[in-house]
């Protein structure tokens, strides 16, 4: 048994894939087209993943009000993504020099170092790495 993967509400997938491969260096695992929406418009299964890694996003676009609303609020504002790399200052200079903004300084915590940072919707994530 495994997490096959968790959705994150996005405004639109081609913007999100751009930060979640472009930025964070993930892989594009799927982008196929799907069923339509209950309101009938187009949609896909867009999945990412950071290299070599089982579990991945499925980015899903808001569709109506309601999921409008809980784009980059899906947790009520609180880090519910944690992206742990065994390189943090090579990862977090990386995201840096690709325009991710991180919300404070980076800190050593008990179980390691951490930087969060806002996602492509505004969710908010920590950058792990070793102590």
């Amino acid at each position: 048994m495994h997490l096959e993967s968790a959705a994150i509400v996005v405004d639109d997938y081609d913007t999100a894939i751009a930060f979640f491969v472009g930025a964070l260096g993930f892989e594009l695992a799927e982008d196929s087209p799907a069923l339509t929406t209950e309101g009938g418009r187009p949609k896909r299964w867009v999945v990412v993943r950071p290299p070599g890694a089982r579990t991945g996003i499925l980015l899903a676009r808001a569709d109506g009000e309601r999921q409008a609303a809980a784009v980059g609020d899906q947790v009520g504002g609180r880090v519910a993504f944690f992206l742990r790399v065994d390189d943090f200052d090579a990862a977090h200079a990386r995201m840096t020099a690709a325009g991710v903004e991180f919300t404070g300084p980076v800190r050593t915590e008990p179980y390691g170092r951490v930087a969060v940072f806002l996602d492509v919707a505004g969710n908010r994530w920590d950058l792990l790495g070793p102590a």
